[in-house]
């Protein structure tokens, strides 16, 4: 389990980094050949968008004389508990002005309702205490707060049938959950389109994918598997990433169709749900 950055103090921590590097002398090509970090990474971190790992924060002292001040620093950056994997993919999600996610079997985390989240974060591995869990369903929670404001940011969620498919908690909790991503899709707050079981392999069947794009930065991509995931700024992969995305996204349903579809499957799910209670 990691910890997601208080973004106010990041700034200050970059801030802190641009000092003392100026006053060594220092471009940011220079701190990054002697810190063996790369230049981007550390203009990230000046500019309050990304935090240093240990062993960074430890090389930063060494080469800037820092006497512990960046390895130190380190804890008051904490904030939200998200995991590990997820924790660099979470820094970038708050500033995107665009996101683009696919999801094979799970709605992803955005789009999740509270008692959905719940029956995610419950089964995962290894096993959390119910304190553990609840933070990090705060954290998840929370995330769905970008959606809060109508314009921004732009949001389009490419599920596969299978996540509609897939019952998690019981039909009740599924046909809130659906309901939850139809009223958004309605409402016109996202952008929805369903890759149906007919499409058969498609391009993006590996695993999650998430793309990022922002005002003052190139795009980013985002891909996860179990208990991993990787951050993917390379510009050339990046492209590649968006590609494979655009050739899924030609198989799948309308935003209409899907959203028919959606509510077709969530009805069936209510239907399960007053059989259950009223059989």
């Amino acid at each position: 389990m990691a910890i997601e950055d208080n973004p106010r103090s990041r700034e200050q921590y970059g801030q802190e980094l641009k000092r003392r590097r100026e006053a060594a002398g220092l471009t940011q090509e220079e701190l990054s050949q002697r810190a063996v970090m790369s230049r981007t990474h550390i203009a990230h971190i000046e500019g309050g968008r990304r935090r240093p790992d240990v062993e960074d924060a430890r090389r930063l002292d060494q080469v800037l004389g820092g006497d512990g001040f960046f390895e130190n620093f380190l804890p008051t950056l904490d904030g939200r508990e998200v995991a590990e994997h997820f924790k660099g993919a979470l820094e970038f999600e708050d500033q995107a002005t665009v996101i683009k996610e696919y999801a094979p079997s799970l709605v992803p985390g955005i789009l999740q309702t509270q008692p959905y989240a719940y029956e995610v974060l419950s089964c995962g591995y290894p096993r959390k205490s119910d304190e553990e869990r609840d933070k990090l369903l705060v954290t998840r929670l929370e995330r769905a707060r970008i959606l809060d404001d109508f314009h921004a940011p732009e949001v389009w969620a490419l599920l596969d049938e299978a996540v509609l498919r897939r019952v998690v908690g019981g039909p009740t909790v599924m046909c809130e959950q659906l309901c939850h991503i139809a009223q958004l899709a309605e409402s016109r707050r996202i952008r929805l389109h369903v890759l149906p079981y007919s499409v058969g392999a498609h391009p993006l069947q590996a695993g999650f994918l998430s793309l990022m794009w922002f005002e003052e930065l190139p795009p980013i991509a985002y891909s996860e598997g179990v208990n991993s995931g990787r951050l993917l700024e390379l510009p050339s992969v990046v492209r590649e990433c968006q590609e494979i995305y655009d050739l899924a996204l030609g198989d799948a349903l309308s935003h209409r169709k899907s959203l028919d579809l959606l509510r077709s499957v969530a009805e069936d799910y209510e239907h399960e749900a007053q059989r259950v209670h009223h059989p």
